[in-house]
C-alpha cells in the first residue's frame, strides 16, 4: 500500500471513529468496504471475489508506484473486479497511463478512471473528504432499510463514489442519501445492479430459534 493510500485509509478510519461516538449502540459502520464486526460472509461478493479485490488493489498499487513514483495521488478501489481510479495526477499522459496499467492487472473486469489532472489535494481537503465519507456511512446506518455492508463509499474533493452489488431500489435510496449529506458536491455511482430475486438469494436467512427445553418431569 502506498503512503498516500495508507494516509487516506487512516483519515477515513479516524473520521468514521469520530462519528461512531455519536451513534451509541447503532449497527456497525462500514470501514474500507467491510463493516466492523460483521463477518465476511455478510458481503454480497463471494469470498473468492473479496480476495481477488484485495489482490487487485495491492498489485495495482505496486505497479502504479513503479510507473508514477511520487507523481500525484492515485487511489485504487476494487469491488467485484470493477476498479475505480480516483485522485490527482500532474498530466493527462499520467492519467491515461494509470488506466492502461490497471486494465492489464490480472482479474480486472473494468476500469472507471476518475483521476483529475491537477495538483494533489491538501491534507485538510482529504480530512474533509474522510468526514463526508463517514457522514454518508452514518446516514446509511440511520436509514435502517439499507444494508451497510452492501456498499463501498469513498470521497474525493467532495465527490462521493458509491460501489456495490445492489438493486435499483437500493441504488436510488443510497444516492438520494449521499446527495443530501453535508459536504457532498456530486455523486458518482459505480454499482453492479442485481434483481430483487437475486438479493433475496444473497440475503442470509435468520437462524432458526431452537425449541424451548421442557421442564424436568414432564
Amino acid at each position: 500500500m502506498t503512503p498516500m493510500i495508507w494516509q487516506r485509509a487512516t483519515l477515513t478510519a479516524l473520521a468514521v471513529a469520530t462519528l461512531t461516538l455519536g451513534l451509541g449502540a447503532c449497527a456497525p459502520l462500514v470501514v474500507g468496504g467491510v463493516a466492523t464486526g460483521v463477518i465476511v460472509a455478510a458481503d454480497r461478493r463471494t469470498s473468492g471475489a473479496q480476495l481477488e479485490d484485495e489482490g487487485i488493489e495491492l498489485r495495482a498499487a505496486n505497479r502504479l508506484r513503479e510507473a508514477l513514483g511520487d507523481r500525484g495521488n492515485v487511489n485504487v478501489t476494487s469491488y467485484n473486479r470493477q476498479v475505480l481510479l480516483t485522485g490527482e495526477v500532474p498530466t493527462e499522459d499520467d492519467r491515461l497511463k494509470a488506466e492502461q496499467i490497471l486494465s492489464k492487472v490480472d482479474n480486472v473486469r473494468s476500469v472507471l478512471n476518475e483521476l483529475a489532472v491537477m495538483p494533489a489535494t491538501s491534507l485538510s481537503q482529504r480530512s474533509s473528504d474522510a468526514l463526508v465519507t463517514g457522514r454518508v456511512k452514518a446516514s446509511v446506518v440511520d436509514a435502517q432499510d439499507l444494508s451497510t455492508h452492501a456498499f463501498k463509499v469513498l470521497t474525493e474533493r467532495g465527490t462521493v463514489y458509491l460501489m456495490g452489488r445492489v438493486t435499483e431500489r437500493e441504488a436510488k435510496r443510497v444516492t438520494d442519501i449521499a446527495r443530501t449529506v453535508q459536504g457532498s458536491k456530486r455523486v458518482v455511482r459505480a454499482f453492479e445492479i442485481i434483481s430483487e430475486e437475486e438479493l433475496a438469494r444473497l440475503t442470509p436467512k435468520p437462524a432458526a430459534t431452537p425449541p424451548a427445553a421442557k421442564p424436568a418431569g414432564d
